[in-house]
C-alpha cells in the first residue's frame, strides 16, 4: 500500500513562536481547515494548554481514531524521547519538557516529533523536489536517478535536514542537519544564521542604506525594492540578498561536501530566490586556492538551478561516453561530468514538513 492510499489518520502540529497550528492527515491529505491557536511562548503552562486545547479539537473532530500524533518542534531536543529542551522561540520550555509522553498518556497513541528542516527534507523526497526531478531524468532518457536530498529552510532562522537514501537522517543526538551552526563565510566568529535569515538581509539592507537597523523594511518589502517595485534604495536591496546569496553558498556547499545529493531550499526567504541564487550557485561553482597558489574547483561537482530553464537543460544532457574494458573488446558508459541540482521547494514548506511528518508516523508505525 503506499504512502498516499494508507487510511491511517495521523494528528499534525505546525509549532511556531507565535501560533500553534493543527490538522489530520490521511492519505496524504490535510482533513481540515488549519486550527491556529497562540502558542502562548513566554508561560510552560499556558503553551501546554493551548497544546491539549488543539489536539482536543482535532481528535474530536476526527472521531478518536488517529492512529498516532507526528509534528514538528523546535530544538535543541531529544526528538526520539520526546522531550524538549531549552527553546528560544518558545521560552517557556526549559530544563527538559517530556511533551511527547504528556501527548501518549493524554490520547493514548504513539507521538512522534521531529526537527521541522528534517521533516521538509523527508516530504520533498517523497512528493516533492526529489522525484520531480527523477521524473525529469526519466523523460530526458537517462538512466541515473537520486535518492539523496538537502533542506535548507530560509526565514526566521537557517534551518536543514538530510535525507540519505530514501530515509532521514537524524543523527544518534537528535542533531544532524544542524546547519544554522555552520561558520559564516565572511564573519569566521560567527555562525551562518547571521548571515542567511530574516533579520540578516534587514541587517545588511539597513547598513547600505544608511537607516538604523530597527527601520529596515522586511524582507519582502526589501525584495520588491530590489525589483524597482517599490520606493527605496534598490542597489542597497539588491546587494543585501546577493549577500545572503553568497553566505548560504558557502554553508550549502560545506554540506555537499559531506552528502553528495539534490539541494531544495523552503522557508519564507525562498521567495526570493532569483534574488539571491545567482551568488549563491557563484560560491558553489567557484573555486578554493591551494598555498602554492593554485586554484582547485570548490566542489568536485558542478551546482545547477533546476528552476532555470537554461540550468535544467544542462543538467539533463548527458556527457556519456563509451570507454574499452583493459585487456578486453568489451565497453562501459562513462559520463565523467559530476553534477547535482538546487531549486526551491515544489510543495510549499508548510506541506512538506507536514507530509514528512505523516510519512515519518507511518513508517515508525510499521516498524512497531
Amino acid at each position: 500500500m503506499g504512502l498516499f492510499d494508507d487510511r491511517r489518520l495521523i494528528l499534525t502540529l505546525d509549532a511556531g513562536g507565535t501560533k500553534l497550528v493543527f490538522n489530520a492527515i490521511r492519505g496524504g491529505q490535510l482533513l481540515l481547515e488549519p486550527l491556529a491557536l497562540p502558542s502562548r511562548a513566554d508561560e510552560l503552562t499556558a503553551c501546554l494548554d493551548q497544546l491539549r486545547t488543539g489536539f482536543d479539537q482535532v481528535f474530536a473532530a476526527t472521531g478518536r481514531e488517529a492512529a498516532a500524533i507526528s509534528f514538528a518542534f523546535p530544538g535543541p531536543a531529544d526528538y526520539r524521547a520526546g522531550i524538549i529542551g531549552d527553546l528560544g522561540n518558545l521560552p517557556g520550555f526549559r530544563g527538559g519538557v517530556a511533551l511527547g509522553a504528556m501527548l501518549e498518556d493524554r490520547y493514548g497513541v504513539p507521538v512522534f516529533i521531529n526537527n521541522d528542516g528534517d521533516l521538509f527534507a523527508y516530504g520533498e523526497v517523497l512528493a516533492g523536489f526529489l522525484p520531480w526531478v527523477n521524473q525529469r531524468l526519466a523523460e530526458a532518457g537517462q538512466a541515473r536517478r537520486f535518492r539523496n536530498l538537502i533542506a535548507f529552510t530560509l526565514g526566521t532562522g537557517f534551518g536543514g535536514g538530510v535525507v540519505h537514501d530514501g530515509k532521514p537522517l537524524l543523527g544518534d543526538n537528535s542533531a544532524a542537519g544542524e546547519v544554522w551552526l555552520l561558520r559564516h563565510r565572511d564573519e569566521p566568529g560567527t555562525f551562518a544564521e547571521e548571515g542567511v535569515s530574516i533579520r540578516a538581509v534587514r541587517r545588511e539592507y539597513a547598513r547600505r542604506a544608511g537607516l538604523a537597523a530597527t527601520s529596515a523594511p522586511d524582507p519582502r518589502e526589501i525584495a520588491t525594492i530590489a525589483r524597482g517595485e517599490a520606493p527605496g534604495d534598490a542597489d542597497a536591496a539588491r546587494a543585501a540578498f546577493q549577500r545572503l546569496g553568497t553566505v548560504a553558498g558557502e554553508a550549502v556547499a560545506q554540506a555537499l561536501t559531506l552528502i553528495d545529493g539534490l539541494v531544495v531550499l523552503g522557508g519564507g526567504l525562498s521567495a526570493a530566490a532569483p534574488l539571491f541564487m545567482p551568488s549563491l550557485l557563484a560560491e558553489l561553482n567557484g573555486t578554493l586556492t591551494a598555498l602554492d597558489g593554485s586554484s582547485v574547483p570548490r566542489l568536485e561537482l558542478s551546482v545547477l538551478n533546476l528552476d532555470d530553464p537554461a540550468g535544467l537543460g544542462d543538467f539533463l544532457r548527458s556527457d556519456a561516453r563509451e570507454v574499452r574494458v583493459p585487456g578486453s573488446t568489451r565497453t562501459v558508459s562513462y559520463d565523467p561530468r559530476k553534477r547535482t541540482g538546487i531549486g526551491c521547494s515544489r510543495l510549499g514548506t508548510s506541506a512538506a514538513v507536514s507530509l514528512g511528518a505523516y510519512a515519518f508516523a507511518l513508517d515508525e508505525l510499521d516498524r512497531r
